[in-house]
């Protein structure tokens, strides 16, 4: 059953040991994403690398992101203990906005962070489905030289 899903799908359903190479190889592919094309409310999950966000945002009881205009980001929309949605400005040092950045030789909606030299690239997986590979100052952002991977699922 599972063979007859997209790979980014079975990626993402995948519990641990997902190969950074791969989704390399993947985001390759994909259409790049525009600023203005992805705002709105997004669901966020962690392709399962073993990076430590893997471990650290759901610790953190991540819910995905919010894009209000290209001026207005929230990159840590968290559920908090009541089951309420906020934006966890301290866990991200500030909000963000989106700018289209070039990454890897193309231009792709990129969601800079106000408080962090952090930078979330995005590409198209389907016309409700991005990928986004988080990327900025080493110290910040890599674990064993690989970054983080992502996807967002639009809600509205």
């Amino acid at each position: 059953m599972g063979e007859d899903k997209p790979r980014w799908q079975q990626l993402r359903d995948q519990t641990d040991g997902v190969s950074t190479a791969e989704l390399d190889e993947l985001w390759s592919r994909l259409r790049p994403a525009r600023d203005d094309e992805i705002l709105g409310e997004w669901r966020g999950a962690a392709f399962q690398t073993g990076h430590p966000l893997c471990r650290a945002l759901p610790a953190s009881r991540w819910y995905g992101k919010t894009f209000h205009t290209v001026e207005d980001a929230k990159p840590l929309i968290c559920r908090a203990e009541d089951g309420s949605l906020f934006s966890n400005v301290e866990l991200g040092q500030g909000e963000a906005t989106l700018w289209n950045v070039e990454f890897r030789g193309e231009v792709t909606a990129t969601m800079v962070y106000d408080g962090r030299a952090v930078f979330d690239h995005f590409k198209w997986l389907d016309e409700r489905t991005l990928m986004g590979i988080m990327n900025g100052r080493a110290e910040l952002v890599l674990a064993g030289g690989a970054h983080f991977y992502f996807l967002l699922e639009r809600v509205s």
